[in-house]
């Protein structure tokens, strides 16, 4: 494979990636870097975990023109806040040397330092759609001297409705910019917009159309279990011979919180990350996960993209994934980078038909999965389980600092977390915010009531009416109103706080429930 170096990357960048032990580049990396560092527009396609990011990254920061200018030259577009956490890293640390300035804009924080280091000048944007509009609405992030841009997961952005989002971020750029669109695959509305906003885009593939879409070094299992047998089966998983890290997928939030308490009840160093929790609360697990105070990371879909985790051996769907794109996008957090890792992946019997499609999609070798429990024989000898596991972990092996070792930093959150453990612990959040709460920060409960355009007095007339007032609703902040990346693409919805009856001055009693978005 050859190097970056060869591959004409600068000095300065070159010398960053090799002391992160990064040398050679993989396939996507070896296709997009001499047609993106010519300028070209191009629309990148591979599987997850296979170097994207720094496929765009390298020519981005090259291509900064005199860093430390007053307005951003680079900018990405990610879908989801784990995403750009994870990418605004990657490119500062690639550009440290060079001294390319780097900022994450997302929701769910407060708008304080992000607006500290727009004012003190940034070269590459990493944000998310409805923060991203938000600042630039309010004329916090001006536009207009883009000269790359770049749209990662393309195809998430699409699932998450982000895509009127980001035509309107493209608007406010210049025509002549070059653009770059990433996506493990192309549906129709993602081939339309690069039609639209790609000049003479090239199209490269890091692998051929009919090669297997999951990686070769990632062996998969597929056990059919029972719902009440689950936990037993994965505790005797998590203590199998050579498991490292290892990442444990639901299907909802509060399937993650519960299986995060019953294993640490039994022992294991876990911590969950879904978007019932508070930002701050799920930056803390990805922190410990990532350091190693805990091992075990429970997570909805939230985490399925963006999340570069070396070490990480083993995937667990313990419920299985709705379609064949979220089983790869979470199988796709193991075997990254050429490592090899382990899937496995519960179906129950509601699940089977489910399972088929996925199976046939994929064509994978896992038709009819076997009924396996927690003492079946097989499961001991395919995953390397010690004989005579119990679904305990011993004491002798508890030596993770756990999820209480990591520190809970105060972001100033503009959401609501709602989760009952708060993700410390069992304890409650008490993280200050510094931004009124709004519509859409964090998803809202499925339930959405009737909205009111007004209150009204017991007899049925307009209370405001009745005192010659007009109601009226206070604006949020916009950044919130599309801030809908809160990981896990869940629509807003209206919530109304529930209370008694409140009186209007001419006596009248009328409902006090208000729309969340007016607090």
């Amino acid at each position: 494979m050859p190097t970056f170096r060869e591959l004409g990357a600068h000095p300065d960048i070159a010398d960053a990636l090799e002391a992160r032990g990064i040398v050679s580049a993989f396939a996507i990396q070896e296709l997009t870097l001499p047609l993106a560092l010519s300028g070209s527009d191009l629309i990148g396609q591979a599987r997850t975990g296979t170097g994207k990011t720094l496929g765009f990254g390298v020519p981005m920061l090259q291509r900064i023109d005199l860093p430390g200018g007053s307005k951003p030259q680079g900018l990405v577009v990610v879908p989801t806040r784990e995403l750009c956490i994870q990418v605004a890293s990657d490119l500062a640390q690639a550009g440290s040397v060079l001294g390319v300035r780097t900022e994450a804009i997302y929701g769910g924080r407060s708008y304080e330092p992000q607006l500290e280091a727009l004012k003190k000048g940034v070269d590459i944007v990493v944000g998310t759609p409805g923060r991203l509009l938000d600042l630039a609405r309010q004329g916090y992030l001006d536009l207009s001297a883009i000269r790359m841009l770049v749209l990662d997961e393309a195809d998430e952005m699409l699932d998450l409705g982000f895509l009127p989002d980001v035509e309107r971020i493209l608007s406010q750029t210049p025509a002549g910019r070059q653009t770059m669109l990433f996506s493990a695959t192309m549906p129709g509305p993602v081939i339309a917009l690069s039609r639209r906003y790609l000049t003479q885009p090239t199209h490269v593939r890091a692998e051929s159309p009919d090669e297997n879409r999951t990686v070769p070094e990632t062996q998969q299992h597929v056990f059919r279990t029972h719902a009440l047998d689950k936990i037993e089966v994965l505790a005797r998983i998590l203590q199998s011979e050579g498991r490292g890290l290892t990442m444990v997928f639901c299907r909802t939030k509060r399937t993650c919180d519960k299986v995060a308490e019953e294993l640490a009840n039994r022992g294991f160093a876990s911590g969950a990350v879904h978007g019932d929790l508070g930002q701050g609360a799920r930056e803390r697990a990805l922190r410990a996960f990532r350091t190693g105070k805990i091992d075990v990371l429970i997570a909805t879909d939230v985490a399925a993209r963006g999340i570069d985790v070396p070490d990480v051996t083993h995937v667990v769907n313990y419920q299985c994934p709705e379609d064949e794109k979220t089983y790869l996008h979470r199988i796709g957090r193991t075997g990254r980078a050429g490592a090899s890792g382990v899937a496995i992946t519960f179906v129950d019997w509601d699940d089977i038909e489910r399972w088929k499609m996925i199976n046939t999609a994929l064509d994978l070798p896992f038709p009819d999965p076997a009924e396996t429990y927690s003492t079946s024989e097989w499961l001991y000898t395919e995953l390397s389980i010690p004989t005579g596991t119990a679904g305990s972990l011993p004491r002798s092996q508890r030596v993770r600092a756990g999820l209480e070792a990591e520190n809970l930093e105060d972001l100033g959150e503009t959401g609501k977390a709602r989760s009952p453990r708060g993700g410390q612990g069992g304890k409650p959040r008490t993280e200050p915010r510094t931004e009124p709460k709004t519509r859409s920060d964090e998803p809202r409960p499925a339930r959405a009531p009737r909205e009111r355009n007004r209150t009204r007095t017991r007899s049925g007339g307009a209370a405001g009416e009745a005192n010659g007032q007009t109601s009226t609703t206070p604006s949020a902040q916009p950044a919130a109103a599309k801030d809908r990346d809160a990981g896990e693409g869940d629509a807003p919805r209206r919530r109304r706080r529930r209370g008694g009856r409140g009186r209007t001055r001419a006596g009248g009693e009328v409902s006090d429930a208000v729309d969340s978005a007016a607090e």
